[in-house]
């Protein structure tokens, strides 16, 4: 079952584009990246998709809901925290909560909510004016789930956050897909979606470049190797298949066959410098973005 479901969704400013014939399927159940540089189209999508902003084309569902017909019964199942975290300054913690868990049918007990408020480490007397980005970001969380959402949409959701508190949000995460809840969040931050996602949807400039399933995709991931020393270029061609960069005689390139075997061909040059690291999500998001540039 598809959560969340996309078909050429555009929506342009005049003659800017913000996102552009994005098609796109988030299963239930599942945590989904959607990652790209700053400008890329990532807020665009997400504000597209809860109706804040109107498409110029296409169509999308949440919930098998339509995106515009049915806004605000798909809000009612949907928790969602911005990247732009504003409030009244003046109000207190305590009553941007109480005011959050006011207008919702059916929201967290008490307990529940104070468990999640001791868990982020919030400070209910606080005005919000007084909160640095990433408390503030905490708040969000906390009214976001404070309706026990179905679909959980973030906006670069980690902005802010110490590693601490990065961490117990994966937690937050985690605990919610296993009980049969959907995470959507955008981020340029690799290493997280790396760390958290099932699958992620890479966009640059409006537009999908790739759909990759993580599980998948680290099994195949090689070693990244730098090598300098008497050797020649036909020697790391042979074992490579692709050279990321050469500087005189030091070779940067992927390598994914046996280790063992290319340190005993290599034990018969002179090698001066040596470094050998596993593959990881960076370099392969990185290759997609150079196709991209390069079109």
């Amino acid at each position: 079952m598809n959560t969340i479901e996309t078909e050429k969704l555009t929506k342009s400013y005049g003659k800017n584009i913000g996102i552009e014939d994005v098609d796109m399927s988030v299963l239930k159940g599942e945590i989904f990246g959607f990652i790209g540089p700053n400008g890329s189209g990532k807020s665009t999508l997400i504000r597209t998709l809860l109706n804040f902003l109107y498409p110029t084309s296409g169509k999308g569902t949440v919930l098998d809901k339509d995106i515009v017909r049915d806004s605000k019964e798909i809000k009612e199942h949907v928790g969602y925290v911005p990247s732009e975290i504003k409030y009244y300054g003046k109000s207190t913690v305590r009553e941007i909560i109480e005011y959050a868990k006011s207008f919702k049918k059916d929201s967290l007990t008490n307990n529940e909510i104070d468990e999640l408020i001791n868990d982020l480490d919030i400070d209910l007397n606080k005005k919000m004016d007084e909160l640095s980005l990433g408390n503030k970001k905490k708040v969000a969380i906390v009214q976001a789930l404070i309706n026990k959402p179905i679909v959980l949409i973030l906006d670069e959701p980690t902005s802010g956050l110490d590693p601490l508190m990065q961490n117990k949000l994966f937690k937050i995460l985690r605990t919610m897909k296993k009980s049969g809840g959907t995470v959507f969040f955008s981020s340029h931050n690799l290493t997280e979606v790396e760390n958290i996602c099932d699958r992620v949807l890479i966009i640059r400039e409006g537009r999908v470049v790739k759909l990759i399933d993580l599980k998948e995709t680290i099994k195949d991931l090689g070693r990244i190797i730098e090598i300098k020393g008497s050797f020649s270029k036909d020697f790391v061609e042979k074992r490579t298949e692709k050279i990321i960069s050469i500087i005189e005689d030091k070779y940067k390139f992927i390598y994914r066959g046996d280790i063992d075997v290319f340190v005993k061909d290599l034990s018969t040059y002179e090698v001066q410098e040596l470094s050998i690291r596993k593959e990881n999500l960076e370099d392969t998001f990185m290759k997609y973005y150079e196709k991209e540039v390069k079109q």
